[in-house]
């Protein structure tokens, strides 16, 4: 049997085992779901690595706590390419469960897609690999090595303290990173570059309590209406990101994004304005986009008729490549400070933050994973940026400055990942697992190292 043919026979047990995979509420904050539900996720990712070959797989305690499944598998032939997978099999929370469609620990089939937290972040990813490494059984040509994470979702750096510690565990000469995905069902790509990011929580303090408003209304500074005046300096009319002393004026250079495309990925409601002057894929991939995630305030029910004393918010910048974080949070602190009237009290603490990352894509690897695209899709692989963060790939790349990151995966703007109603394509993970499996073919042809 020839590859796709192995691959399509696999879809029975892909569905039984992401069914497994996705049951299990790999949450990985403690508030949220039992520890132990990420301990089981590991073992079962341990199991099945072991069961293609990772003679050596185990789970590695990394600085957060989190356990990494580890692993190892030799071609036996001297002088081949050392490969690198990674997926992570945490999840974000289920969020709103009435929201959901179908159970979000369920994995649901619904016309042509499975339903499911995690079903392509990342565990469809996980069984990517899986069925790639199965349709080649023992004809695997390169040497590979294995990481799957536990606490990626969360941003604590488990794993990227892990490199650090570690250099020797993971080197290798490509590192095939399986958290991304194509531009749309059946539309190939890879990830060029993504965006980092900088969390911030401000603080916006005026009385020492709420005061009556019809008494003291008028004169007595209201914390929300302060906080609401700072945000809004944060846009322009047009809708760009307005920060201070942050660059605006960057372009993306691949593949453009249709604006009716993205309002359909989007979910933008109709007569609604997309936001910016400038293409989207500027907008997305190159420039810096600021949102304001949460705001603690009192709530519409349960309000009372007085001057709000306190309030914060939670802001998420994102930042194109170029754009040190460092920079970007004092950038935006120092903004929040000057635009605050009336002399209200302003409490600023930075969170995670994450370098942007741009990857090499005239390298070889580059061109074995663009020749297996084309051979699986049957249509050339274009190039994308990424709106989110993945801090370990700057980490990668620094760790292991020679080795070509290459960025692929099951996920795809149908996905929808980190909100109700996650979903991936059987579709996708069939032909990813295709793509990777010509491409360590073509890796081996061409001799990289």
């Amino acid at each position: 049997m020839d590859l796709r043919t192995r691959i399509a026979a696999q879809r029975g047990r892909v569905q039984d085992e992401l069914t497994e995979l996705v049951a299990i509420r790999s949450v990985a904050d403690p508030r949220l779901a039992p520890p132990q539900e990420c301990r089981r996720a590991a073992e079962w990712v341990s199991r099945a690595f072991a069961g293609v070959g990772f003679d050596d797989v185990r789970t590695a305690v990394t600085p957060d706590g989190s356990d990494a499944v580890v692993g190892s598998r030799s071609c036996g032939v001297p002088g081949v390419p050392t490969v690198l997978l990674y997926a992570h099999y945490d999840v974000q929370p289920a969020l709103d469960e009435a929201a959901w469609h179908t159970p979000p620990f369920e994995l649901t089939e619904v016309g042509d897609r499975w339903y499911g937290r995690g079903a392509a972040d990342c565990k469809g990813n996980i069984l990517m690999h899986l069925t790639a490494l199965r349709a080649l059984g023992d004809e695997v040509p390169v040497d590979l090595k294995l990481v799957v994470e536990g606490s990626e979702e969360q941003g604590t750096g488990g794993l990227e303290a892990f490199v650090g510690r570690h250099p020797d565990l993971l080197r290798a000469d490509v590192v095939l990173l399986a958290d991304t995905g194509n531009a749309a069902v059946g539309r190939p790509a890879v990830t060029a570059s993504l965006r980092g990011l900088v969390d911030l929580v401000v603080t916006v303090e005026t009385l020492t309590s709420a005061r009556h408003s019809g008494i003291v209304g008028g004169p007595a500074p209201d914390a929300l209406a302060a906080l609401i005046a700072m945000l809004a300096t944060l846009r322009d009319r047009h809708g760009n990101t307005t920060v201070r002393d942050l660059p605006d004026a960057q372009a993306w250079a691949g593949a453009p994004y249709p604006p009716e495309r993205f309002r359909r990925d989007a979910g933008v409601l109709r007569g609604v304005s997309l936001l910016g002057d400038a293409p989207v894929a500027d907008m997305v991939w190159a420039r810096s986009a600021l949102t304001v995630l949460g705001i603690d305030c009192p709530p519409v029910v349960g309000s009372a008729s007085a001057v709000v004393p306190h309030v914060r918010a939670r802001l998420n910048l994102r930042i194109p490549p170029g754009v040190e974080p460092d920079q970007a949070g004092a950038a935006l602190a120092r903004h929040l400070l000057e635009v605050a009237p009336w002399r209200v009290k302003v409490g600023i603490e930075i969170g995670s933050t994450a370098r942007p990352f741009r990857t090499d894509t005239d390298g070889p690897a580059h061109a074995a994973m663009a020749e297996a695209m084309r051979t699986a899709y049957g249509r050339p692989m274009c190039e994308l940026g990424q709106g989110g963060s993945i801090p370990l790939c700057s980490v990668l790349a620094t760790t292991y400055p020679e080795a070509e990151v290459l960025l692929i995966g099951v996920e795809e703007p149908e996905s929808l990942i980190h909100a109700p109603n996650e979903s991936v394509s059987p579709r996708e993970i069939a032909d990813m697992a295709l793509t990777e499996a010509l491409f360590l073919q073509n890796l081996a042809r061409s001799g990289t190292r």
